[in-house]
């Protein structure tokens, strides 16, 4: 844990992860930086397929796993690119430009702290937990990521809490749409 926490961003996303503001000051607001930032996908990338084997482990397997496979790591590529591009043109679109890259540096490092989030909320239910204690695990877990998700966001565009909200809507509803795609 000590060599994660070497890492700035992810150190500044655990600390907006339990609330505290000061965790933005880890993240600088440049556009190379928020090149490199993108990186946090890849580190996503086991997150996500653990959290796919065992949904699919605590559900049931699908008829082609191959396919299957490959829908996810598309609608995994799609919705990460797809909400950054997104965001670029609505701040523009705000007049935030300017703000973009370290919104998106916050964005992309919050999202490991929510991948992890929601791993560990899968786990119970693979594990064979009561359905009442594996869904209030995945309530918990989900309303704990959209929390984070939009005090980052408030916190990086220093907006109000509206505004934040109508910022990461797209990020929801294109989530949504994908799961709705997957069949999740």
């Amino acid at each position: 844990m000590n060599e994660l926490l070497r890492w700035p961003a992810l150190n500044g996303a655990l600390l907006l992860a339990r609330g505290r503001a000061d965790g933005l000051e880890h993240f600088p607001n440049d556009l190379r930086a928020a090149s490199r930032s993108f990186w946090a996908a890849a580190i996503c990338v086991p997150l996500y397929s653990a959290m796919v084997v065992l949904s699919w482990q605590q559900d049931r397997w699908p008829l082609d796993v191959l396919r299957s496979s490959v829908l996810e790591a598309v609608i995994f590529i799609i919705g990460w690119a797809g909400y950054a591009v997104i965001s670029h043109a609505m701040l523009q679109g705000l007049g935030m430009g300017e703000r973009w890259p370290r919104f998106i540096i916050v964005w992309n490092w919050v999202n490991v702290v929510q991948y992890a989030l929601l791993l560990i909320a899968t786990a119970p239910g693979a594990a064979g937990a009561p359905g009442w204690a594996s869904e209030t695990c995945q309530l918990v877990a989900q309303g704990w990521a959209l929390w984070v998700e939009w005090y980052a966001i408030r916190l990086a565009l220093s907006v109000s809490g509206l505004r934040a909200a109508f910022v990461m809507a797209p990020d929801v509803i294109l989530g949504l749409f994908l799961a709705g795609l997957a069949g999740t």
